[in-house]
């Protein structure tokens, strides 16, 4: 189901490849269909919304934008203990996040100049929320509360509508214990599309962030310049860094947990034992065998799973940064004296008790984390993507004269005369 690999430096390379096979160019057809889906709504406005949507979710609901008193009653008759375990995972992101917030700074010098930075959030911003079968109100949570925290004016939420034309309850829950601000029952390449360019009846967003399938990633893509985004994220993938103390029901136990999302989840295991190993691959069809999504899993595991065996400690370490992993597990002896050492990934999980579902809903840090490799420039999502900096300069009289002829030299040096002269000319009459 998956497979066992010595680490000799060529298998990990031919496996890496693998993996980014997953990533490659979304094929011509979805490109042009997104594309011409993303110019109707664009010229359309809510009369394409509304065809699309009753071409792709098959029911037109009552109407596009929910009312807040539906939102209020999703709210009043949800189960306590759901709203309760919302609540607690919302103070938990509330306070991860709010250690994220900058502060704008004045920076007065002796000799009468002024420099700064001005800082504030967004005006408004646009969620994308899966609803239909894969309906994850966490991703509320965690695209909300670090806009919120942000100081962004409005929050709009996209959401597709459910085979009836009904709002998923629990999605109305969450969005309406994190503040956001207006909801529509919109899905697809379209949702994105009216965000971007705005409709009659949905505000144009500065921002779009969430997950979504396919045509959601590249109608993101392709607006990205007329709109911000937060990333393009790839399939999910975990990557356990474990040694002989690891437990193996664990480790199989969270390889799954990201496994069971997709068919092209990756999930893979480094370690320098190889008995680990053995009863790893025992535990995953012992465990699996009573799992919902078991399918999955397996074709999961069987085309992109993989437990590298490492000749020493170093190499794994090293083996792990290359991969870069979205979610990276740390299951050694002493894991907390790897924090140092693990460069590229999204989240480390540290130790035998903090399984990768306790990053997607509960702890804090955000789940919105950098896939396919690109954790080795790209950070997860945080405060600091619902943020805008400005920076400011005041100079006096006599500092400007002080810089004048560094400044002149310069302009000169890049044959920009009129950058020269935007100084001169303030000095040029004097004696």
């Amino acid at each position: 189901m998956i497979e066992m690999i010595k680490a000799d430096g060529r298998a990990e390379l031919n496996y890496m490849k693998l993996l980014k096979s997953r990533s490659t160019e979304v094929g011509k057809t979805v490109t042009e269909r997104v594309s011409d889906i993303l110019e109707n709504v664009k010229e359309r406005g809510d009369k394409a919304l509304l065809e699309y949507t009753e071409k792709f979710d098959g029911k037109l609901p009552k109407y596009i934008e929910v009312p807040r008193e539906e939102i209020n009653n999703a709210l009043s008759e949800a189960d306590e203990a759901y709203v309760n375990a919302l609540l607690n995972a919302i103070e938990n992101i509330s306070d991860f996040h709010n250690r994220q917030k900058q502060q704008s700074f004045i920076n007065p010098k002796t000799n009468g100049v002024i420099l700064g930075q001005r800082i504030r959030g967004l005006k408004r911003v646009g969620i994308y929320v899966p609803g239909g079968t894969a309906a994850y109100p966490s991703s509320v949570l965690m695209n909300a509360i670090p806009a919120k925290i942000a100081g962004v004016e409005e929050i709009v939420m996209v959401t597709p509508p459910l085979s009836d034309g009904t709002a998923n309850k629990d999605i109305l829950v969450a969005a309406g214990l994190c503040g956001v601000d207006r909801v529509f029952l919109l899905g697809g390449a379209q949702a994105v599309a009216a965000l971007a360019y705005g409709t009659e009846s949905v505000p144009q967003v500065d921002k779009i962030v969430g997950p979504g399938n396919i045509y959601v990633a590249t109608a993101k893509k392709l607006l990205y310049g007329t709109v911000d985004i937060d990333m393009i994220a790839g399939p999910s993938e975990i990557l356990i860094l474990a040694d002989e103390t690891a437990p193996a029901k664990y480790v199989a136990a969270d390889l799954m947990s990201q496994a069971e999302h997709d068919v092209l989840a990756s999930a893979i295991l480094v370690t320098t034992s190889e008995k680990l190993a053995q009863e790893t691959v025992r535990e995953l069809e012992r465990q699996r065998a009573g799992l919902s999504r078991k399918d999955i899993i397996a074709k999961s595991l069987k085309d992109f799973g993989a437990i590298f065996i490492c000749s020493s400690k170093e190499y794994a370490v090293e083996l792990a940064n290359a991969f870069a992993p979205e979610h990276l597990e740390v299951m050694m002896e002493n894991p907390m004296e790897y924090i140092g050492k693990l460069d590229n990934a999204g989240s480390v999980f540290l130790g035998n008790y903090a399984p990768e579902p306790l990053g997607d809903y509960y702890a804090g840090p955000n789940h919105v984390l950098p896939t396919s490799g690109t954790a080795r420039f790209f950070s997860p999502l945080s405060v600091d993507a619902f943020i805008k900096k400005s920076s400011y300069i005041y100079y006096t009289d006599e500092a400007l004269r002080q810089a004048h002829d560094d400044i002149v030299l310069l302009a000169n040096k890049e044959g920009l005369t009129a950058h020269a002269n935007s100084i001169i000319v303030r000095y040029q009459n004097e004696k």
